[in-house]
């Protein structure tokens, strides 16, 4: 099997110049989440002196980076999302593993043990953000994986933002019904499969590690906890093990979102954790959150695939779906279609945003325009879009809670279809570009060098 741990990728960053190590002494209060906001869109940064364990941030800040964590050309990684939903693999389980060389259970300090930083000026506590929480539906047993995020709120007690609408929240009211608490493991320091992975949108029940599976080509690693029953990937770093109590609510307070802003979403989730399991050389992993390129990426990448499939079943024009960092990697799409017909663009767009709650700006352009290039896609709306037939506009519909200018949990949706038409510009078509003789173009090219 492959090297499926954080560890192996971080060799690859070293080997290519992309880790940079910070050996001076660091507070994880502020001073980590400075460094990593004013470093968003540069290497990968491992703080090597934090007071207990090192700390590792800025791992997948491209769309490059999660290709070379996935070892594959950064214009394969949608294709290999499809893929790994299409074609999963299950787990195996091993004996041992890594993630369990030290045990550590009865009184857990976690913030003695592990160096969360505490990310921004208004939040109240530390915030582990990448964290994967492997749970079980109370009544099915089958798998969940998922990340939200976890506030320590002193000794071995956590608090659990989660919104109503995940299915982490969904298994945690099950429990509840049930009158139970939720057993949970948190892995964390995980191999980019298992990040990403875990942001697919999948049906309840579905199981994520299925899909990671696929994503890496092989089974997934995973190992029995110690003390709830319940798998993680054999070589994660860290592993906190525990239940969340959906009856405690505490108190949130001002919390930073994918968008940039501080929100207040009232009361999260109370737990426990009652076993600590890691390396022996363990290194933390950190994401910062808010608006920050790792944080809207792994969102964004995983609901480009999902919607891209989606459509794609629907509409068979449909080649690429890209979830734009600019509009936080949640709100703003792009969809790339082949030689659409009459009504189509239109109809992708309702469809995409009747999947992905979250979307309120929709851009339907031709297979000819790269998605990934603002440019181009300007360009298609200059050269393509024709305001009073090709403008979508829909008010009132309902919003996600974490819309940032929802009113009342309503917004407005628009959509925009730059494509071509049949027998536009005739006799002169606006799909065909300017260029000299194909033959011409395809030997100077070959040869341009020597020009």
């Amino acid at each position: 099997m492959t090297d499926q741990s954080m560890r192996g990728f971080l060799s690859q960053l070293d080997a290519s110049g992309a880790l940079h190590r910070v050996k001076r002494r660091i507070d994880p209060k502020f001073e980590i989440g400075a460094v990593l906001a004013l470093r968003d869109r540069g290497p990968a940064i491992l703080f090597e002196q934090t007071g207990s364990l090192p700390v590792v941030g800025n791992l997948l800040v491209s769309r490059e980076r999660f290709a070379l964590g996935l070892n594959l050309e950064a214009s394969k990684l949608d294709d290999l999302c499809i893929h790994a939903l299409s074609y999963p693999i299950k787990p195996v389980m091993s004996d041992s593993g890594p993630v369990q060389e030290i045990v550590q259970s009865g009184d857990i300090d976690l913030p003695a043990a592990l160096p969360v930083p505490t990310w921004f000026e208004r939040e109240t506590a530390p915030y582990i953000t990448a964290g994967v929480i492997i749970a079980k539906d109370p009544e099915t047993g089958r798998r969940n994986v998922s990340i939200a995020r976890l506030r320590l709120e002193g000794g071995s007690r956590v608090m659990a933002g989660i919104a109503k609408n995940h299915h982490l929240n969904l298994l945690a009211e099950k429990a509840k019904a049930l009158g139970r608490r939720l057993p949970i493991a948190v892995a964390i320091g995980n191999h980019p499969a298992v990040l990403l992975g875990s942001q697919l949108y999948l049906g309840l029940g579905d199981d994520e590690f299925d899909n990671i599976g696929g994503m890496l080509g092989e089974p997934l690693k995973l190992v029995k906890c110690k003390t709830v029953d319940l798998e993680v990937p054999a070589e994660a770093e860290i592993v906190l093990e525990g239940e969340l109590d959906p009856e405690e609510q505490i108190e949130e307070g001002p919390v930073s979102e994918f968008h940039g802003f501080y929100v207040s979403y009232g009361a999260g989730m109370g737990g426990r954790i009652t076993c600590v399991t890691r390396r022996k050389d363990a290194i933390y992993q950190a994401i910062l959150p808010g608006y920050a390129s790792e944080h809207c990426l792994l969102g964004g990448i995983a609901i480009g695939a999902t919607l891209r499939q989606a459509l794609h079943r629907m509409i068979p024009a449909v080649r690429r779906v890209l979830i734009t960092e600019g509009g936080m990697g949640r709100l703003h799409a792009i969809i790339s279609m082949h030689k659409p017909k009459r009504g189509e663009g239109k109809r992708a767009a309702m469809l995409a945003m009747g999947q992905v709650n979250l979307l309120k700006l929709v851009t339907v352009v031709d297979d000819d325009i790269d998605i990934e290039n603002p440019r181009e896609v300007e360009w298609a709306l200059a050269a393509r879009f024709r305001g009073h037939e090709d403008l979508m506009v829909v008010e009132g519909v309902k919003a996600d809670r974490c819309d940032p200018i929802h009113e009342n949990l309503t917004v407005t949706k628009i959509a925009m279809i730059a494509t071509t038409r049949p027998g536009d510009g005739e006799p002169l078509s606006r799909s065909e570009f300017v260029n000299p003789p194909k033959d011409v173009i395809n030997r100077i090219a070959a040869e341009l060098e020597q020009y």
